[in-house]
């Protein structure tokens, strides 16, 4: 089985401060495996990590499944699912078939069953077994979304539980209202990457837990989130109706670090907060700002492609955001929301740090250094904006030359052709484009040829924290700037904004780069595998336990 590297520190029943065993987290845990004695296994490490049930996937199992087997000594309670295929389930039989699993799952002792809004009337309810009715759609949040929930409010269950696949940004708002505006505990998020926060955000609005996997590799639905994730990166037993909410809004957001930076800050301080990653796709900031006004979002990091509209959805702004026309934070105020840039003095104390010191033992300066940009984006303005203020003779340079010819014209600086940007003579190369992030590592935005010692390069991206390029440049010998230190820096000052209080920076940096590092864990209980296709040793699915200092 493989090793979510996200795991709690504390295990299951152990003593908290006061002796008396930690509550359950709002967590079900996930359990999708083909043969018996692994879901046994995966039933004891949901024990150990304190989640309050595990769902088991029956459909999942290869064989029949033997009920009395799965439920021997269960040291939780256990949740019965035999998810159908129209539901993107694994079960092959017919529907009386299923309806005959689930209710023999009931009789045989599960303390939880799930069943189907349009199947909930055929099964009737029986002993002690707690019922969920669900209702799940993989195309769409429908347009008699509401119309649905109240017919599941009138089943006779316990729990409501609704997952939808968003199409557009507000279908996510409209899904989180749910669990608002419920009269019967519900459960109700999206799926895929635009679904993650919700999964999260409920618990804040008073859903009874959210699903996670146990295992990285086995993920039952898209968008899952581990349980190590829920426990370790988003604190999930911490949170309630009081938990204010940050994020970053982006488009991709899945390789962002600032959940994991933000979150172990709030919770080393002691802060009742929830950092999300929103993916929001381009030009649609403003239709998210507007749909999800009910979570009372307090403050947001903006990466791309919003720093410049970030701009036009605030009511106020610093002079460095008038400056720059680039923002990547907000912060909610009484009218709004105010625009700020901590990028720019980032950007600017990075690549100082960074310099060679002169002859004379003097530190370095960026003045009549010649500076190639390449990329015209929200953070190549705030770039190009440090690069000039410190009098740097800079060039900008990017595929759309449209984009480098306006910024070029706005900061009063240089402009050459993409094809160009080899032959530019320069002192310093900075790369504002995406070009080697995650998970296109083997890209680079520029020649290795370029390269020459006495050369500064630095590369805004800081996943992979050495990039392609920046392995490239060290081995030419050019003095090299990763964007992970840049990146630390903008966090830092953002979580003062958010927060007022100052941010265990170097906590912050140590669980940046342990969430960089690749571990695989191969225990004894996975040398066997699990079946046809299904590997011995699998990936870490996040950063490495939290280190000293971190609460857990």
């Amino acid at each position: 089985m493989a090793v979510d590297s996200s795991n709690p520190s504390q295990p299951a029943g152990q003593a908290g401060q006061e002796g008396a065993p930690r509550k359950p987290d709002p967590i079900c845990a996930v359990i999708a495996r083909t043969r018996h004695d692994m879901i046994h296994a995966e039933i004891m490490e949901a024990a150990r990590r304190n989640v309050l049930l595990a769902e088991v996937r029956i459909d999942y199992l290869a064989k029949a499944p033997d009920f009395g087997r799965l439920l021997a000594d269960k040291p939780l309670p256990l949740l019965a699912t035999v998810r159908r295929r129209e539901d993107k389930g694994r079960f092959k039989g017919t529907e009386d078939e299923r309806r005959m699993l689930l209710r023999q799952a009931i009789v045989a002792g599960f303390d939880w069953v799930d069943i189907e809004e349009d199947l909930i009337k055929s099964i009737p309810r029986y002993g002690k077994t707690k019922r969920i009715v669900s209702y799940h759609n993989f195309d769409e949040v429908p347009s008699d979304l509401h119309a649905i929930f109240r017919r599941m409010h009138e089943a006779d269950a316990d729990v409501i539980k609704i997952a939808c696949m968003p199409k557009q940004i507000e279908d996510v708002a409209r899904v989180l209202d749910l669990v608002r505006f419920a009269k019967k505990p519900t459960i109700a998020f999206c799926m895929g990457d635009m679904g993650v926060p919700s999964r999260l955000a409920q618990l804040a609005l008073g859903a009874p837990f959210t699903y996670g996997a146990l295992n990285p590799e086995r993920l039952a639905a898209p968008g899952m989130l581990t349980v190590g994730q829920l426990q370790n990166i988003y604190g999930v037993r911490r949170l309630n109706k009081e938990t204010k909410i940050y994020g970053v809004v982006g488009d991709p957001i899945g390789h962002s670090l600032s959940p994991i930076v933000h979150n172990i800050g709030f919770r080393k301080l002691g802060i009742n907060a929830l950092y999300l990653p929103f993916k929001v796709p381009e030009g649609k900031l403003a239709n998210f700002l507007a749909s999800h006004t009910p979570l009372k979002i307090q403050g947001l990091s903006v990466t791309i492609p919003h720093k410049e509209s970030a701009v036009h959805q605030a009511t106020e702004m610093e002079s460095l955001v008038a400056q720059t026309q680039s923002a990547n934070t907000l912060v909610r105020t009484a009218s709004g929301f105010k625009a700020m840039n901590t990028d720019r003095p980032a950007i600017l104390e990075s690549l100082t740090a960074g310099l060679p010191a002169n002859p004379d033992g003097s530190p370095g300066s960026l003045k009549q250094k010649m500076a190639l940009v390449l990329g015209a984006g929200g953070v190549a303005r705030s770039v190009v904006h440090a690069l000039t203020d410190a009098g740097a003779i800079v060039t900008v340079t990017n595929r759309t030359d449209e984009k480098a010819h306006k910024l070029a014209g706005d900061m009063g600086c240089r402009q050459v052709d993409w094809a160009m940007r080899m032959s530019t003579l320069c002192d310093i190369v900075v790369n504002c484009t995406s070009c080697g992030m995650y998970p296109e590592v083997d890209e680079t935005p520029i020649h290795a040829s370029v390269f020459k010692k006495g050369m500064v390069v630095m590369d805004t991206i800081y996943n992979p924290e050495n990039t392609l390029m920046i392995k490239q440049a060290r081995g030419h010998g050019a003095t090299v700037v990763t964007g992970l230190d840049m990146f630390i820096r903008q966090a830092a000052a953002q979580f003062r904004a958010f927060t007022g209080q100052e941010p265990p920076v170097d906590l912050m940096r140590q669980v940046a780069k342990n969430a960089l590092t690749p571990i695989t864990v191969r225990p004894a209980a996975a040398k066997a595998g699990d079946g046809p296709g299904e590997p011995a040793g699998e990936k870490s699915d996040g950063p490495a336990d939290p280190p000293a200092g971190a609460p857990a």
